[in-house]
């Protein structure tokens, strides 16, 4: 990918989605690194514009599930259809086979419906009836969950959340930035948003390669091991983050790097994206409940705040 291409996509985002350049940014680090994101906010936030605009800005195939109690995981995943024509069963494909999927209200849907997303979010492939398909390439997941309706929900396990690199809030937009969504809307006389198509599946995957030169010194290795063993030994957390918090970090870091055109990563850059990557891989002690959504994040700012950093020559 041209090093000017993930600016030209980040602009072309920035158009559609007003006031938001660090939540954008960490979607693209997420795809960049090839994993898959949780929105936990409102609704009416923009979650279902921002990934609809990524697949498009990106040329990507977008499609959207939402998820429902009576969902069936055929539903996601396709079945096998007898063709009575000839006499054969014929793979009807479901919207899993795609690019960049949007799971909308995921926490709707039945354990064993989210069971069948996480084998494709783990493992990049699908079970139906006993055959195995593999996905296609790039295959990104980006899930929305609402945080203030828990009626007819199913709480996400710890196993299907530590599989999303990150958790993300996209938060209220300011008075000034409501003002210009306003304007833009008259402006535009339509609802109707759709970006630029500026990169194509294969420059993504191709980006996806060159992150895997990137260098990352043993010293920031170091740095982030600690900053994850610290997450185990807290006095406020139940249950720390795996080894897959640690992998999240380097892998998003270095994409930080490349995505502001270094060849080496800083602590900076993992300090950048510790809380999105980790928040969601803690268990609080129950009496740390209390204390809210907020809570795991300010764990790992204290930590990181505490944690001596790295040179890195």
């Amino acid at each position: 990918m041209q090093a000017s291409l993930p600016q030209k996509i980040m602009e072309e985002l920035s158009t559609i989605i007003v006031g938001k350049s660090s939540v954008l940014e960490n979607v693209f680090l997420a795809i960049l690194s090839n994993g898959h994101v949780l929105f936990e906010d409102y609704p009416g936030l923009a979650k279902t514009l921002m990934a609809r605009s990524f697949a498009i800005a990106t040329g990507c195939v977008f499609k959207r599930v939402q998820f429902t109690p009576d969902l069936l995981p055929a539903d996601i995943t396709g079945t096998f259809i007898l063709n009575r024509s000839t006499s054969q069963f014929e793979l009807r494909r479901g919207p899993i086979f795609t690019n960049i999927l949007l799971a909308d209200e995921i926490n709707r849907a039945p354990p064993r419906t989210q069971s069948a997303l996480l084998e494709a979010m783990q493992e990049k492939q699908v079970t139906i009836e006993n055959e195995t398909l593999k996905l296609d390439d790039p295959f990104i997941v980006l899930a929305t969950q609402n945080p203030i309706e828990y009626e007819g929900t199913y709480p996400l396990p710890e196993a299907q959340l530590d599989r999303f690199i990150m958790k993300l809030e996209v938060g209220y937009p300011s008075v000034e930035e409501e003002v210009k969504i306003l304007e833009n809307r008259i402006e535009r006389r339509t609802d109707d948003l759709t970006p630029a198509k500026v990169a194509t599946p294969q420059q993504l995957l191709e980006t996806q390669r060159e992150i895997e030169d990137i260098h990352i010194d043993a010293a920031v290795l170091r740095y982030i091991a600690e900053a994850v063993r610290q997450t185990r030994q807290h006095r406020d957390v139940e249950v720390g983050s795996s080894p897959r918090g640690s992998l999240a970090l380097v892998k998003l870091s270095r994409a930080r790097a490349w995505l502001y055109q270094r060849k080496y990563v800083l602590p900076d850059d993992v300090k950048a994206v510790a809380v999105p990557a980790l928040s969601h891989r803690l268990i609080l002690k129950p009496e740390q409940w209390l204390k809210g959504r907020k809570a795991t994040d300010g764990i790992i700012q204290d930590i990181l705040a505490e944690l001596p950093v790295p040179k890195v020559e």
